[in-house]
C-alpha cells in the first residue's frame, strides 16, 4: 500500500503509513515504541474493564485504568491494524493490511494471526464457482496480500465476518481456525470496497464504495442490495436494536432508515465534512465524527454539534462510561467528557 489510504479506496479509519513491503510486515513483529498513545491509531473497543486500541505498523496498546495510562503489546505483524472488535472480555479480533486477521483469548495481551492474504486468495481460488470468481481470485493471488480488511463483525468468540477492499469478505465459524470467502454471496459485482460491517442480532448491514449498501436479516445466509439514497461512499454507520440504520459519508452526507433499507431521510448536517467514524453510546445515542474533528450527536431527526474541541486528524471514536469518550486519530488517543444532551448546541 501507499504512505496514506487515498478517500478512493478508504475511510480515514484505513489510514496509515507503510515503511515495507505488505509482504515482509506480515512476517515481522510489531517493533515496541516509545509513547505509543502518541502514534497514529485507528480503532478501539472494550474489553470488560479493560481499553484496547490499534493502528500503524501492528500498534496493539493496552488501557487497564479507563484510558489514563496504555502499554503496548506483542504483535506478530507490524502491518496496519484498521479495525479491533471484541465479543467479551476476553476474545477478540483485529483486522487490517495484508488481508490480515488476528485473534487474542487473553484481552488483547497476545495475538495469533489467523489469516493473511496469501491465504486469502489461495481460499478465493479455491472457491470460486463462476468464471468471473476465477478471476477475480486468480488476480488476488497475482497482486499478492496488498488489500486491506476494513472491517469486522462478532457474532461470538467463534464466529466472525471481515470485509474490506476490492469486495473482500471471510467468514469463520471456528475463530478463525478455518475460513469461507463470501465474495459470491454478497452482491457486489463490481468488486466495490466495504468499508463498514455492523451487526445487531441476525441482521447484519455492509456498506461502501459508491454508495454500495447490502442488508441480511438471517444471519448472512442471504443479503439483498438495498437502494441507496446517495452514490457516494458510505464511511461509518451504526444498526440499532430496533433494526434502524444509519449511514454517513463524504460531504456530510448522513442518512437514516427506519424500515429495513427500504426508504430512507436525510438527516441535515450542519457541518458538511466527510463523516468519518460513527458509535453507539452506552444509553443508545448515535454520535458521528467528521474528518473536520467535530462531534455530532443524533437527536431525534436532528445532528446537534456538540460543544468539544476539534479533534486533531481524527480517525474513530469509542464512547465510554459516564459520558466520556475516547477519540483516535493520526496524532494518537484523546479522553474527553462529552456534554449532556441538552447542552448541545442548536
Amino acid at each position: 500500500m501507499s504512505a496514506l489510504l487515498s478517500m478512493g479506496l478508504g475511510s480515514l479509519a484505513a489510514l496509515s503509513a507503510q515503511a515495507a513491503p505488505v509482504a515482509e510486515a506480515l512476517q515481522r513483529p510489531a517493533v515496541m515504541v516509545k509513547a505509543p498513545e502518541r502514534a497514529a491509531l485507528l480503532s478501539a473497543a472494550q474489553a470488560g474493564s479493560r481499553l484496547v486500541a490499534v493502528g500503524e505498523r501492528g500498534l496493539v496498546l493496552l488501557s487497564d485504568d479507563a484510558g489514563r495510562s496504555w502499554r503496548q503489546a506483542p504483535c506478530p505483524v507490524s502491518v496496519t491494524l484498521t479495525t479491533v472488535r471484541f465479543a467479551d472480555a476476553t476474545q477478540g479480533v483485529a483486522v487490517g493490511h495484508g488481508g490480515t486477521v488476528l485473534t487474542t483469548q487473553d484481552g488483547g495481551s497476545s495475538w495469533q494471526l489467523r489469516l493473511d492474504g496469501r491465504r486469502l486468495a489461495t481460499l478465493a481460488r479455491e472457491a470460486a464457482t463462476t468464471p468471473e470468481a476465477q478471476r477475480d481470485a486468480e488476480r488476488l493471488v497475482a497482486d499478492r496480500p496488498d488489500k486491506p480488511l476494513l472491517d469486522v463483525v462478532m457474532w461470538n468468540a467463534q464466529r466472525l465476518l471481515a470485509v474490506g477492499a476490492y469486495g473482500l469478505a471471510v467468514h469463520s465459524e471456528d475463530g478463525g481456525q478455518t475460513w469461507q470467502p463470501w465474495m459470491e454471496r454478497l452482491p457486489n459485482p463490481k468488486g466495490l470496497h466495504w468499508y463498514v460491517a455492523r451487526r445487531q442480532g441476525d441482521t447484519l448491514l455492509l456498506a461502501g464504495e459508491q454508495g454500495l449498501a447490502v442488508r441480511s436479516d438471517d444471519g448472512g445466509r442471504s443479503f439483498r442490495p438495498l437502494t441507496s439514497p446517495y452514490r457516494g461512499s458510505w464511511f461509518t454507520g451504526e444498526l440499532a436494536a430496533d433494526g434502524s440504520a444509519v449511514l454517513a459519508g463524504l460531504r456530510g452526507n448522513v442518512w437514516r432508515s427506519t424500515d429495513g433499507g427500504g426508504s430512507w431521510s436525510q438527516l441535515p448536517n450542519p457541518v458538511p465534512a466527510t463523516v468519518i467514524a460513527a458509535a453507539t453510546q452506552p444509553d443508545g445515542g448515535v454520535l458521528l465524527l467528521s474528518q473536520a474533528g467535530a462531534l455530532l450527536r443524533l437527536q431525534g431527526e436532528r445532528l446537534q454539534p456538540l460543544k468539544t474541541p476539534p479533534l486533531p486528524l481524527p480517525t474513530a471514536l469509542l464512547p465510554l462510561a459516564e459520558g466520556r469518550l475516547l477519540a483516535l486519530g493520526l496524532t494518537g488517543l484523546t479522553t474527553l467528557t462529552l456534554p449532556a444532551p441538552q447542552e448541545a448546541r442548536p
